[in-house]
């Protein structure tokens, strides 16, 4: 796989869909800039979270159309497509079928039965699902607060609890008049004015039961009935690692993937996937390992790289274990390490993080922002916590934002701004930044609002409500407004940056590393490979730097004075 640039967007961020972003791509100023490009997931048939709830992994027919793939891998460009491994939407066709058969369904231990889980392992509620005893539960790791599991109502009637760890939500229709008429016997007045009634229950988020049924208490339990057997799901459904039929499916989704053109496969979530009564229920050991390692196997015999997608604290040491275990890793230490670099001018932290990884022979894909916040918790052990506090600070006094794990402070992923603003809007800090990253080891990810200087959209995040706090670092720019984008000398001196690189042999997963500090506020970075050479001098508090590169026989330099 080659260490070359790697654009990261979603199929609508740049453009209005994969085609005419494609489009952008074959513009002069992005000639010879990437040589990978990672389409985000809503570029498949998806509903929720921007596109990380797949119902099929069939291209989203309004963003992206088989033309656009072949335009892309036409234009040398490796793809990189996630594979969301521990969940399906449930308005997936797996789990459509098991709504519409419940017992029947081919389906219905494709996705995780809470009670035939946890059997003998807690009580029966009186809502219908098992209460784990405090033994079982006491060290698993929840994303929400409440037990992960969504009430199903299979065609009998009855409630059967699915394992839900991401996002769930139920939803009931308000019957009009002339429906209550027909399903409960009603006069067309008494239907009006109760339809009316389960309007305002339904807006207030309540349940069928909560509805004002005086004067027709007659129709309560025919009404309820009807409103339960009609309710609609949203939310992403935990699939049973256990059952043949997932392996099978795994298997087509490798297929299809493969059969789009990726070189690498990220997978999303993976860390979820294993589920044993008493456990963590996030990265089990050794069960995650030897899932990855079963995937793996199928991955390379398919011609696909994986890339597993893990948050953790440096100290917990889970980027190495991975390393270890012959995967590529994510480089999410480098965006705070950077970002620390950069304000505290002090170059040490960030040298110790590549020498260890070059040293190790650690793989990465690293990167700036992204289609997430900026991982700042993952440099503890790292960076002092005091000073990653400060950090975190200074990005919120920009305008960035944090979204507690279920309210609970210092239970957070990242920090939501874009990188742009991270750096405080700073031209010369954003371009020094991206220098850094193209000098660092692994493979460059470029967040295409990072290379058109975005700043933050609270205006996005106001208009999402809730949970909208990723949309800072999301906008989505017209054909119109790259244009004007690609006069500013803030996104042409990254693009010239990006195409140095990648034209020059020096940088590869096989290249020698050097680094010295000629002053605590200064750094020197050198690789050398097969006679090539590139070199990057940088003074973090002045913000200039020098970077050199052989091309072609020729040194070509970049300076920022």
């Amino acid at each position: 796989m080659n260490s070359g640039a790697m654009l990261n967007a979603y199929p609508d961020s740049m453009g209005g869909n994969l085609s005419a972003l494609v489009d952008i791509l074959g513009k002069p100023e992005m000639q010879d800039v990437f040589r990978s490009f990672y389409i985000l997931p809503s570029v498949f048939d998806t509903d929720l979270d921007r596109g990380f709830s797949v119902i099929s992994y069939d291209l989203n027919r309004t963003l992206a159309g088989e033309e656009d793939i072949l335009r892309l891998r036409e234009m040398g460009l490796d793809l990189k497509l996630d594979f969301i491994l521990n969940h399906l939407s449930v308005l997936s066709p797996q789990f459509r079928d098991i709504v519409e058969k419940g017992d029947a369904s081919a389906y219905r231990d494709f996705f995780i039965d809470w009670n035939r889980f946890w059997e003998g392992c807690g009580r029966m509620t009186e809502e219908g699902y098992i209460q784990p005893e405090e033994q079982y539960i006491q060290d698993m790791f929840f994303r929400k607060p409440g037990l992960p599991i969504l009430m199903v109502r299979f065609p009998d009637g009855r409630e059967v609890p699915y394992w839900n760890t991401f996002y769930q939500e139920v939803r009931y229709p308000v019957p009009d008049a002339q429906e209550l008429m027909r399903a409960a016997g009603l006069q067309y007045s008494e239907a009006q004015l109760l339809s009316e009634r389960i309007r305002a229950t339904v807006a207030a988020g309540k349940k069928p039961s909560e509805v004002d049924f005086s004067g027709l208490e007659q129709v309560r339990e025919t009404v309820i009935t009807w409103l339960e057997d009609h309710r609609r799901y949203l939310g992403q459904m935990d699939v049973n690692i256990e059952s043949p039929m997932v392996w099978d499916y795994y298997a087509k989704v490798l297929d299809q993937l493969a059969g789009y053109g990726a070189a690498i496969v990220r997978l999303d979530a993976f860390g979820y996937a294993s589920k044993k009564p008493g456990r963590r229920n996030f990265m089990n050991d050794p069960e995650t390992w030897d899932i990855l390692e079963r995937i793996r196997q199928m991955a390379e015999a398919r011609g696909l790289t994986l890339l597993p997608e893990i948050h953790a604290a440096y100290r917990e040491g889970s980027y190495k274990t991975l390393a270890e275990k012959g995967y590529m890793t994510y480089d999410f230490f480098l965006p705070g390490l950077i970002l620390d670099a950069i304000e505290n001018r002090d170059s040490s932290m960030l040298l110790r993080w590549a020498r260890e990884q070059t040293e190790q022979g650690i793989r990465c894909v690293n990167m700036l922002g992204c289609h997430d916040g900026i991982p700042m918790l993952d440099l503890q052990g790292l960076v002092p916590d005091e000073r990653i506090q400060r950090l975190i600070d200074l990005i919120i006094s920009r305008g960035g934002m944090i979204k507690n794990l279920h309210g609970k402070k210092n239970m957070y992923y990242q920090v939501n701004a874009t990188y742009f603003s991270a750096l405080g809007a700073d031209d010369r800090k954003m371009l020094l930044a991206r220098a850094l990253q193209l000098f660092m080891p692994g493979k460059p990810q470029v967040w295409y609002l990072d290379l058109f200087a975005g700043e933050n959209d609270t205006e996005a995040v106001r208009r999402g409500g809730e949970a909208s706090h990723k949309e800072i670092n999301r906008t989505n720019l017209s054909a119109e407004q790259i244009r004007e984008c690609l006069k500013k000398p803030v996104v042409s001196g990254q693009l010239e940056l990006l195409r140095m690189r990648n034209r020059c042999e020096a940088f590869g997963f096989d290249a020698a590393f050097e680094a010295s500090t000629p002053s605590p506020d200064s750094l020197r970075i050198t690789w050398t490979r097969n006679g090539h050479r590139a070199s990057l001098e940088a003074n973090l508090t002045a913000c200039t730097f020098c970077a050199e590169m052989e091309i072609n026989g020729e040194t070509v330099c970049f300076t920022q004075k």
